[in-house]
């Protein structure tokens, strides 16, 4: 995937999100034009997708469009499924899709009918493949670098060597080859890298039993640090550790900011996660989504343009992610509101929230 930076593309993502984030109707310029928004997110096993990302959307589609409205269908990690909800939404009329792939290559002739049947698609958060409209994501790559960052200075932090076990995302996910190249422009070099899985679906299932392989082959006292993609996978990471009779595992990293693996970050499980603020993602999605509705450029809404495997310069926003360690959480996790105090320091947590500032 290649980008490519426009001009004035920071003072057009702050305008883009000042103007998203204000109050309902402030920016309906429908003029009595009203559609419906066809939303299709991949999978329940991310806890984000039904628990942010999916009334965030709801929220700014509304507040760009207020006689709008959206309609949803989750793939439950089935590629086939998620084509049959892309042509019942055809089908039943709406004018443009947010759509994230349960699976980037099989959604391409889904994309195509949408083409065909003049309904324009939107790429949230990972890039499908075939004639997408607009891409809305986080730069993959730099969420990788944040991950193997994190990873080196916890490993040398423990002083217990580089040895490293990449545990990547499903390569049916064009983010997933997205996050590991990231994560190994910074490990090429400082660490060795062991082992390397992928995890079908993101489940926390398929990480474990990886994991598990990975400890029967080379011993949990020989792995110095694991490179899991995201939180859902540094879950199965940590129960495979747990189950090998391993309490607190070497560094783990992770992706999402889910509660659980904030929980496990106060408590020493998990060495960091990335916080990709899901508001602003959300915002950048609505405001594509509104504006292709209306039959209108994304020229004043896209900052970037990434390629797909199968085309080039497609117009996108590209947010950043932010790193997250225990020392982070307050500041960057409870302060915005992400999470409160009260839902991360569970009694157990309670010592270790006060340790590092966690108030309620």
């Amino acid at each position: 995937m290649r980008t490519r930076t426009l001009h004035a593309a920071a003072a057009l993502v702050a305008g883009l999100l000042t103007v998203s984030l204000t109050g309902c109707g402030s920016d309906d310029r429908t003029g009595g034009q009203s559609f419906t928004v066809g939303l299709l997110l991949p999978n329940r096993v991310t806890p984000r997708w039904e628990h942010a990302d999916k009334p965030l959307i709801e929220k700014h589609v509304t507040r760009r469009c207020a006689g709008c409205r959206v309609v949803y269908a989750n793939a439950e990690a089935d590629a086939s499924r998620q084509r049959d909800q892309v042509t019942s939404m055809i089908t039943k009329g709406v004018k443009v899709l947010i759509l994230d792939p349960a699976d980037s290559k099989a959604l391409r002739s889904s994309i195509q009918e949408a083409r065909r049947a003049g309904v324009p698609v939107v790429a949230y958060d990972r890039l499908a493949e075939g004639p997408v409209s607009g891409f809305v994501s986080f730069d993959g790559a730099q969420v990788g670098r944040l991950q193997g960052e994190a990873l080196l200075t916890a490993m040398r932090a423990r002083g217990k060597g580089r040895t490293v076990v990449m545990m990547n995302g499903d390569p049916s996910s064009a983010n997933a080859g997205w996050f590991r190249r990231g994560a190994l422009s910074v490990l090429a070099g400082e660490a060795t890298i062991a082992r390397s899985y992928d995890t079908a679906g993101w489940s926390p299932e398929s990480a474990h039993a990886n994991m598990s392989a990975a400890i029967t082959a080379l011993g949990a006292d020989r792995i110095s640090g694991v490179l899991a993609a995201n939180d859902a996978i540094a879950a199965g990471v940590v129960s495979a550790f747990r189950k090998a009779g391993v309490d607190k595992p070497p560094p783990v990293t992770g992706q999402d900011a889910d509660l659980e693996a904030v929980r496990r970050v106060v408590a020493g499980r998990q060495a960091m996660t990335v916080y990709k603020p899901f508001e602003k993602e959300a915002a950048a999605a609505a405001a594509m989504a509104v504006a292709l509705g209306r039959g209108e450029s994304l020229d004043d809404v896209a900052t970037t343009t990434v390629d797909s495997a199968t085309r080039r310069d497609i117009p996108a926003i590209l947010l950043t992610p932010v790193a997250v360690t225990a020392g982070d959480v307050e500041r960057t996790l409870v302060r915005p509101g992400v999470h409160t105090a009260a839902q991360i320091c569970v009694p157990e947590l309670r010592a270790a929230c006060a340790r590092l500032g966690i108030t309620r």
